[in-house]
């Protein structure tokens, strides 16, 4: 579904993604898990078109989308969930909501999508009128993966879920994607909880200082030795 090649990124002077090269198959959740500053955020905004690669391709469906504006890359079925939520503290639920279909004009499918997002988050059903600055961190976080599926993506690219969550809302949110999952949704997440990330991951790839270092199925990247000490604290 997503195929990245030799990507190229510099922020300035710095040489922030260096031949960064990697593949999310349908179907699939594929995480890329690293340290801080390791790119994987980086990587997330050149495939959604919020930043633009020196060189390297990114294909998606198999049409090159490395030039494409961010929003034709979202009605083509590609949506980010931002680091820190990013919600629309002024507007309602319902209206954050709302802004997440803005593209789309069937309206019985749109009803349809919200229908969905309540089922998967009650607590944004209970607060549909209230203002999304005044949420909890992890309603925000339930809220603005809400307004992502609500875009109607094949492939939702997940920036840091976890962030600054309590463990139970962690384990709830993991618990949550594997259920997006599950409708066939693609997902590739990026996280700094190795261990959640790869407990729910097909497939997994490893960044430090914007390289990949390391891939492979998620259970095997797992037990590899490095990534246990590096990431899993053991």
């Amino acid at each position: 579904m997503l195929i990245v090649e030799e990507l190229n990124v510099f922020y300035g002077g710095i040489h922030a993604l260096k031949e960064v090269s990697f593949q999310v198959k349908e179907g699939e959740i594929m995480t890329l898990i690293g340290a801080n500053g390791a790119g994987k955020t980086t990587t997330l905004k050149a495939i959604s078109g919020l930043i633009r690669g020196r060189s390297g391709s990114i294909r998606y469906n198999g049409e090159d989308i490395a030039s494409m504006p961010a929003h034709q890359i979202v009605r083509k079925g590609l949506s980010q969930v931002p680091e820190g939520r990013r919600v629309f503290a002024d507007m309602s639920v319902a209206e954050n909501l709302t802004l997440g279909a803005y593209h789309r004009k069937e309206a019985i499918s749109i009803k349809s999508d919200l229908e969905w997002v309540y089922q998967l988050f009650p607590r944004l059903a209970e607060r549909q009128q209230q203002m999304a600055g005044t949420l909890s961190g992890g309603e925000q976080q339930m809220l603005a993966i809400g307004r992502g599926l609500m875009s109607h993506p094949k492939l939702l690219l997940l920036d840091e879920p976890s962030m600054g969550l309590a463990p139970l809302l962690v384990k709830e949110i993991f618990e949550i994607i594997r259920e997006i999952n599950s409708t066939g949704v693609t997902i590739l997440l990026v996280e700094q909880n190795a261990h959640m990330a790869l407990s729910v991951a097909d497939t997994a790839y490893v960044m430090e200082t914007g390289r990949v270092v390391l891939s492979g199925r998620a259970a095997e990247v797992a037990a590899n030795a490095q990534v246990r000490a590096a990431y899993l604290g053991a």
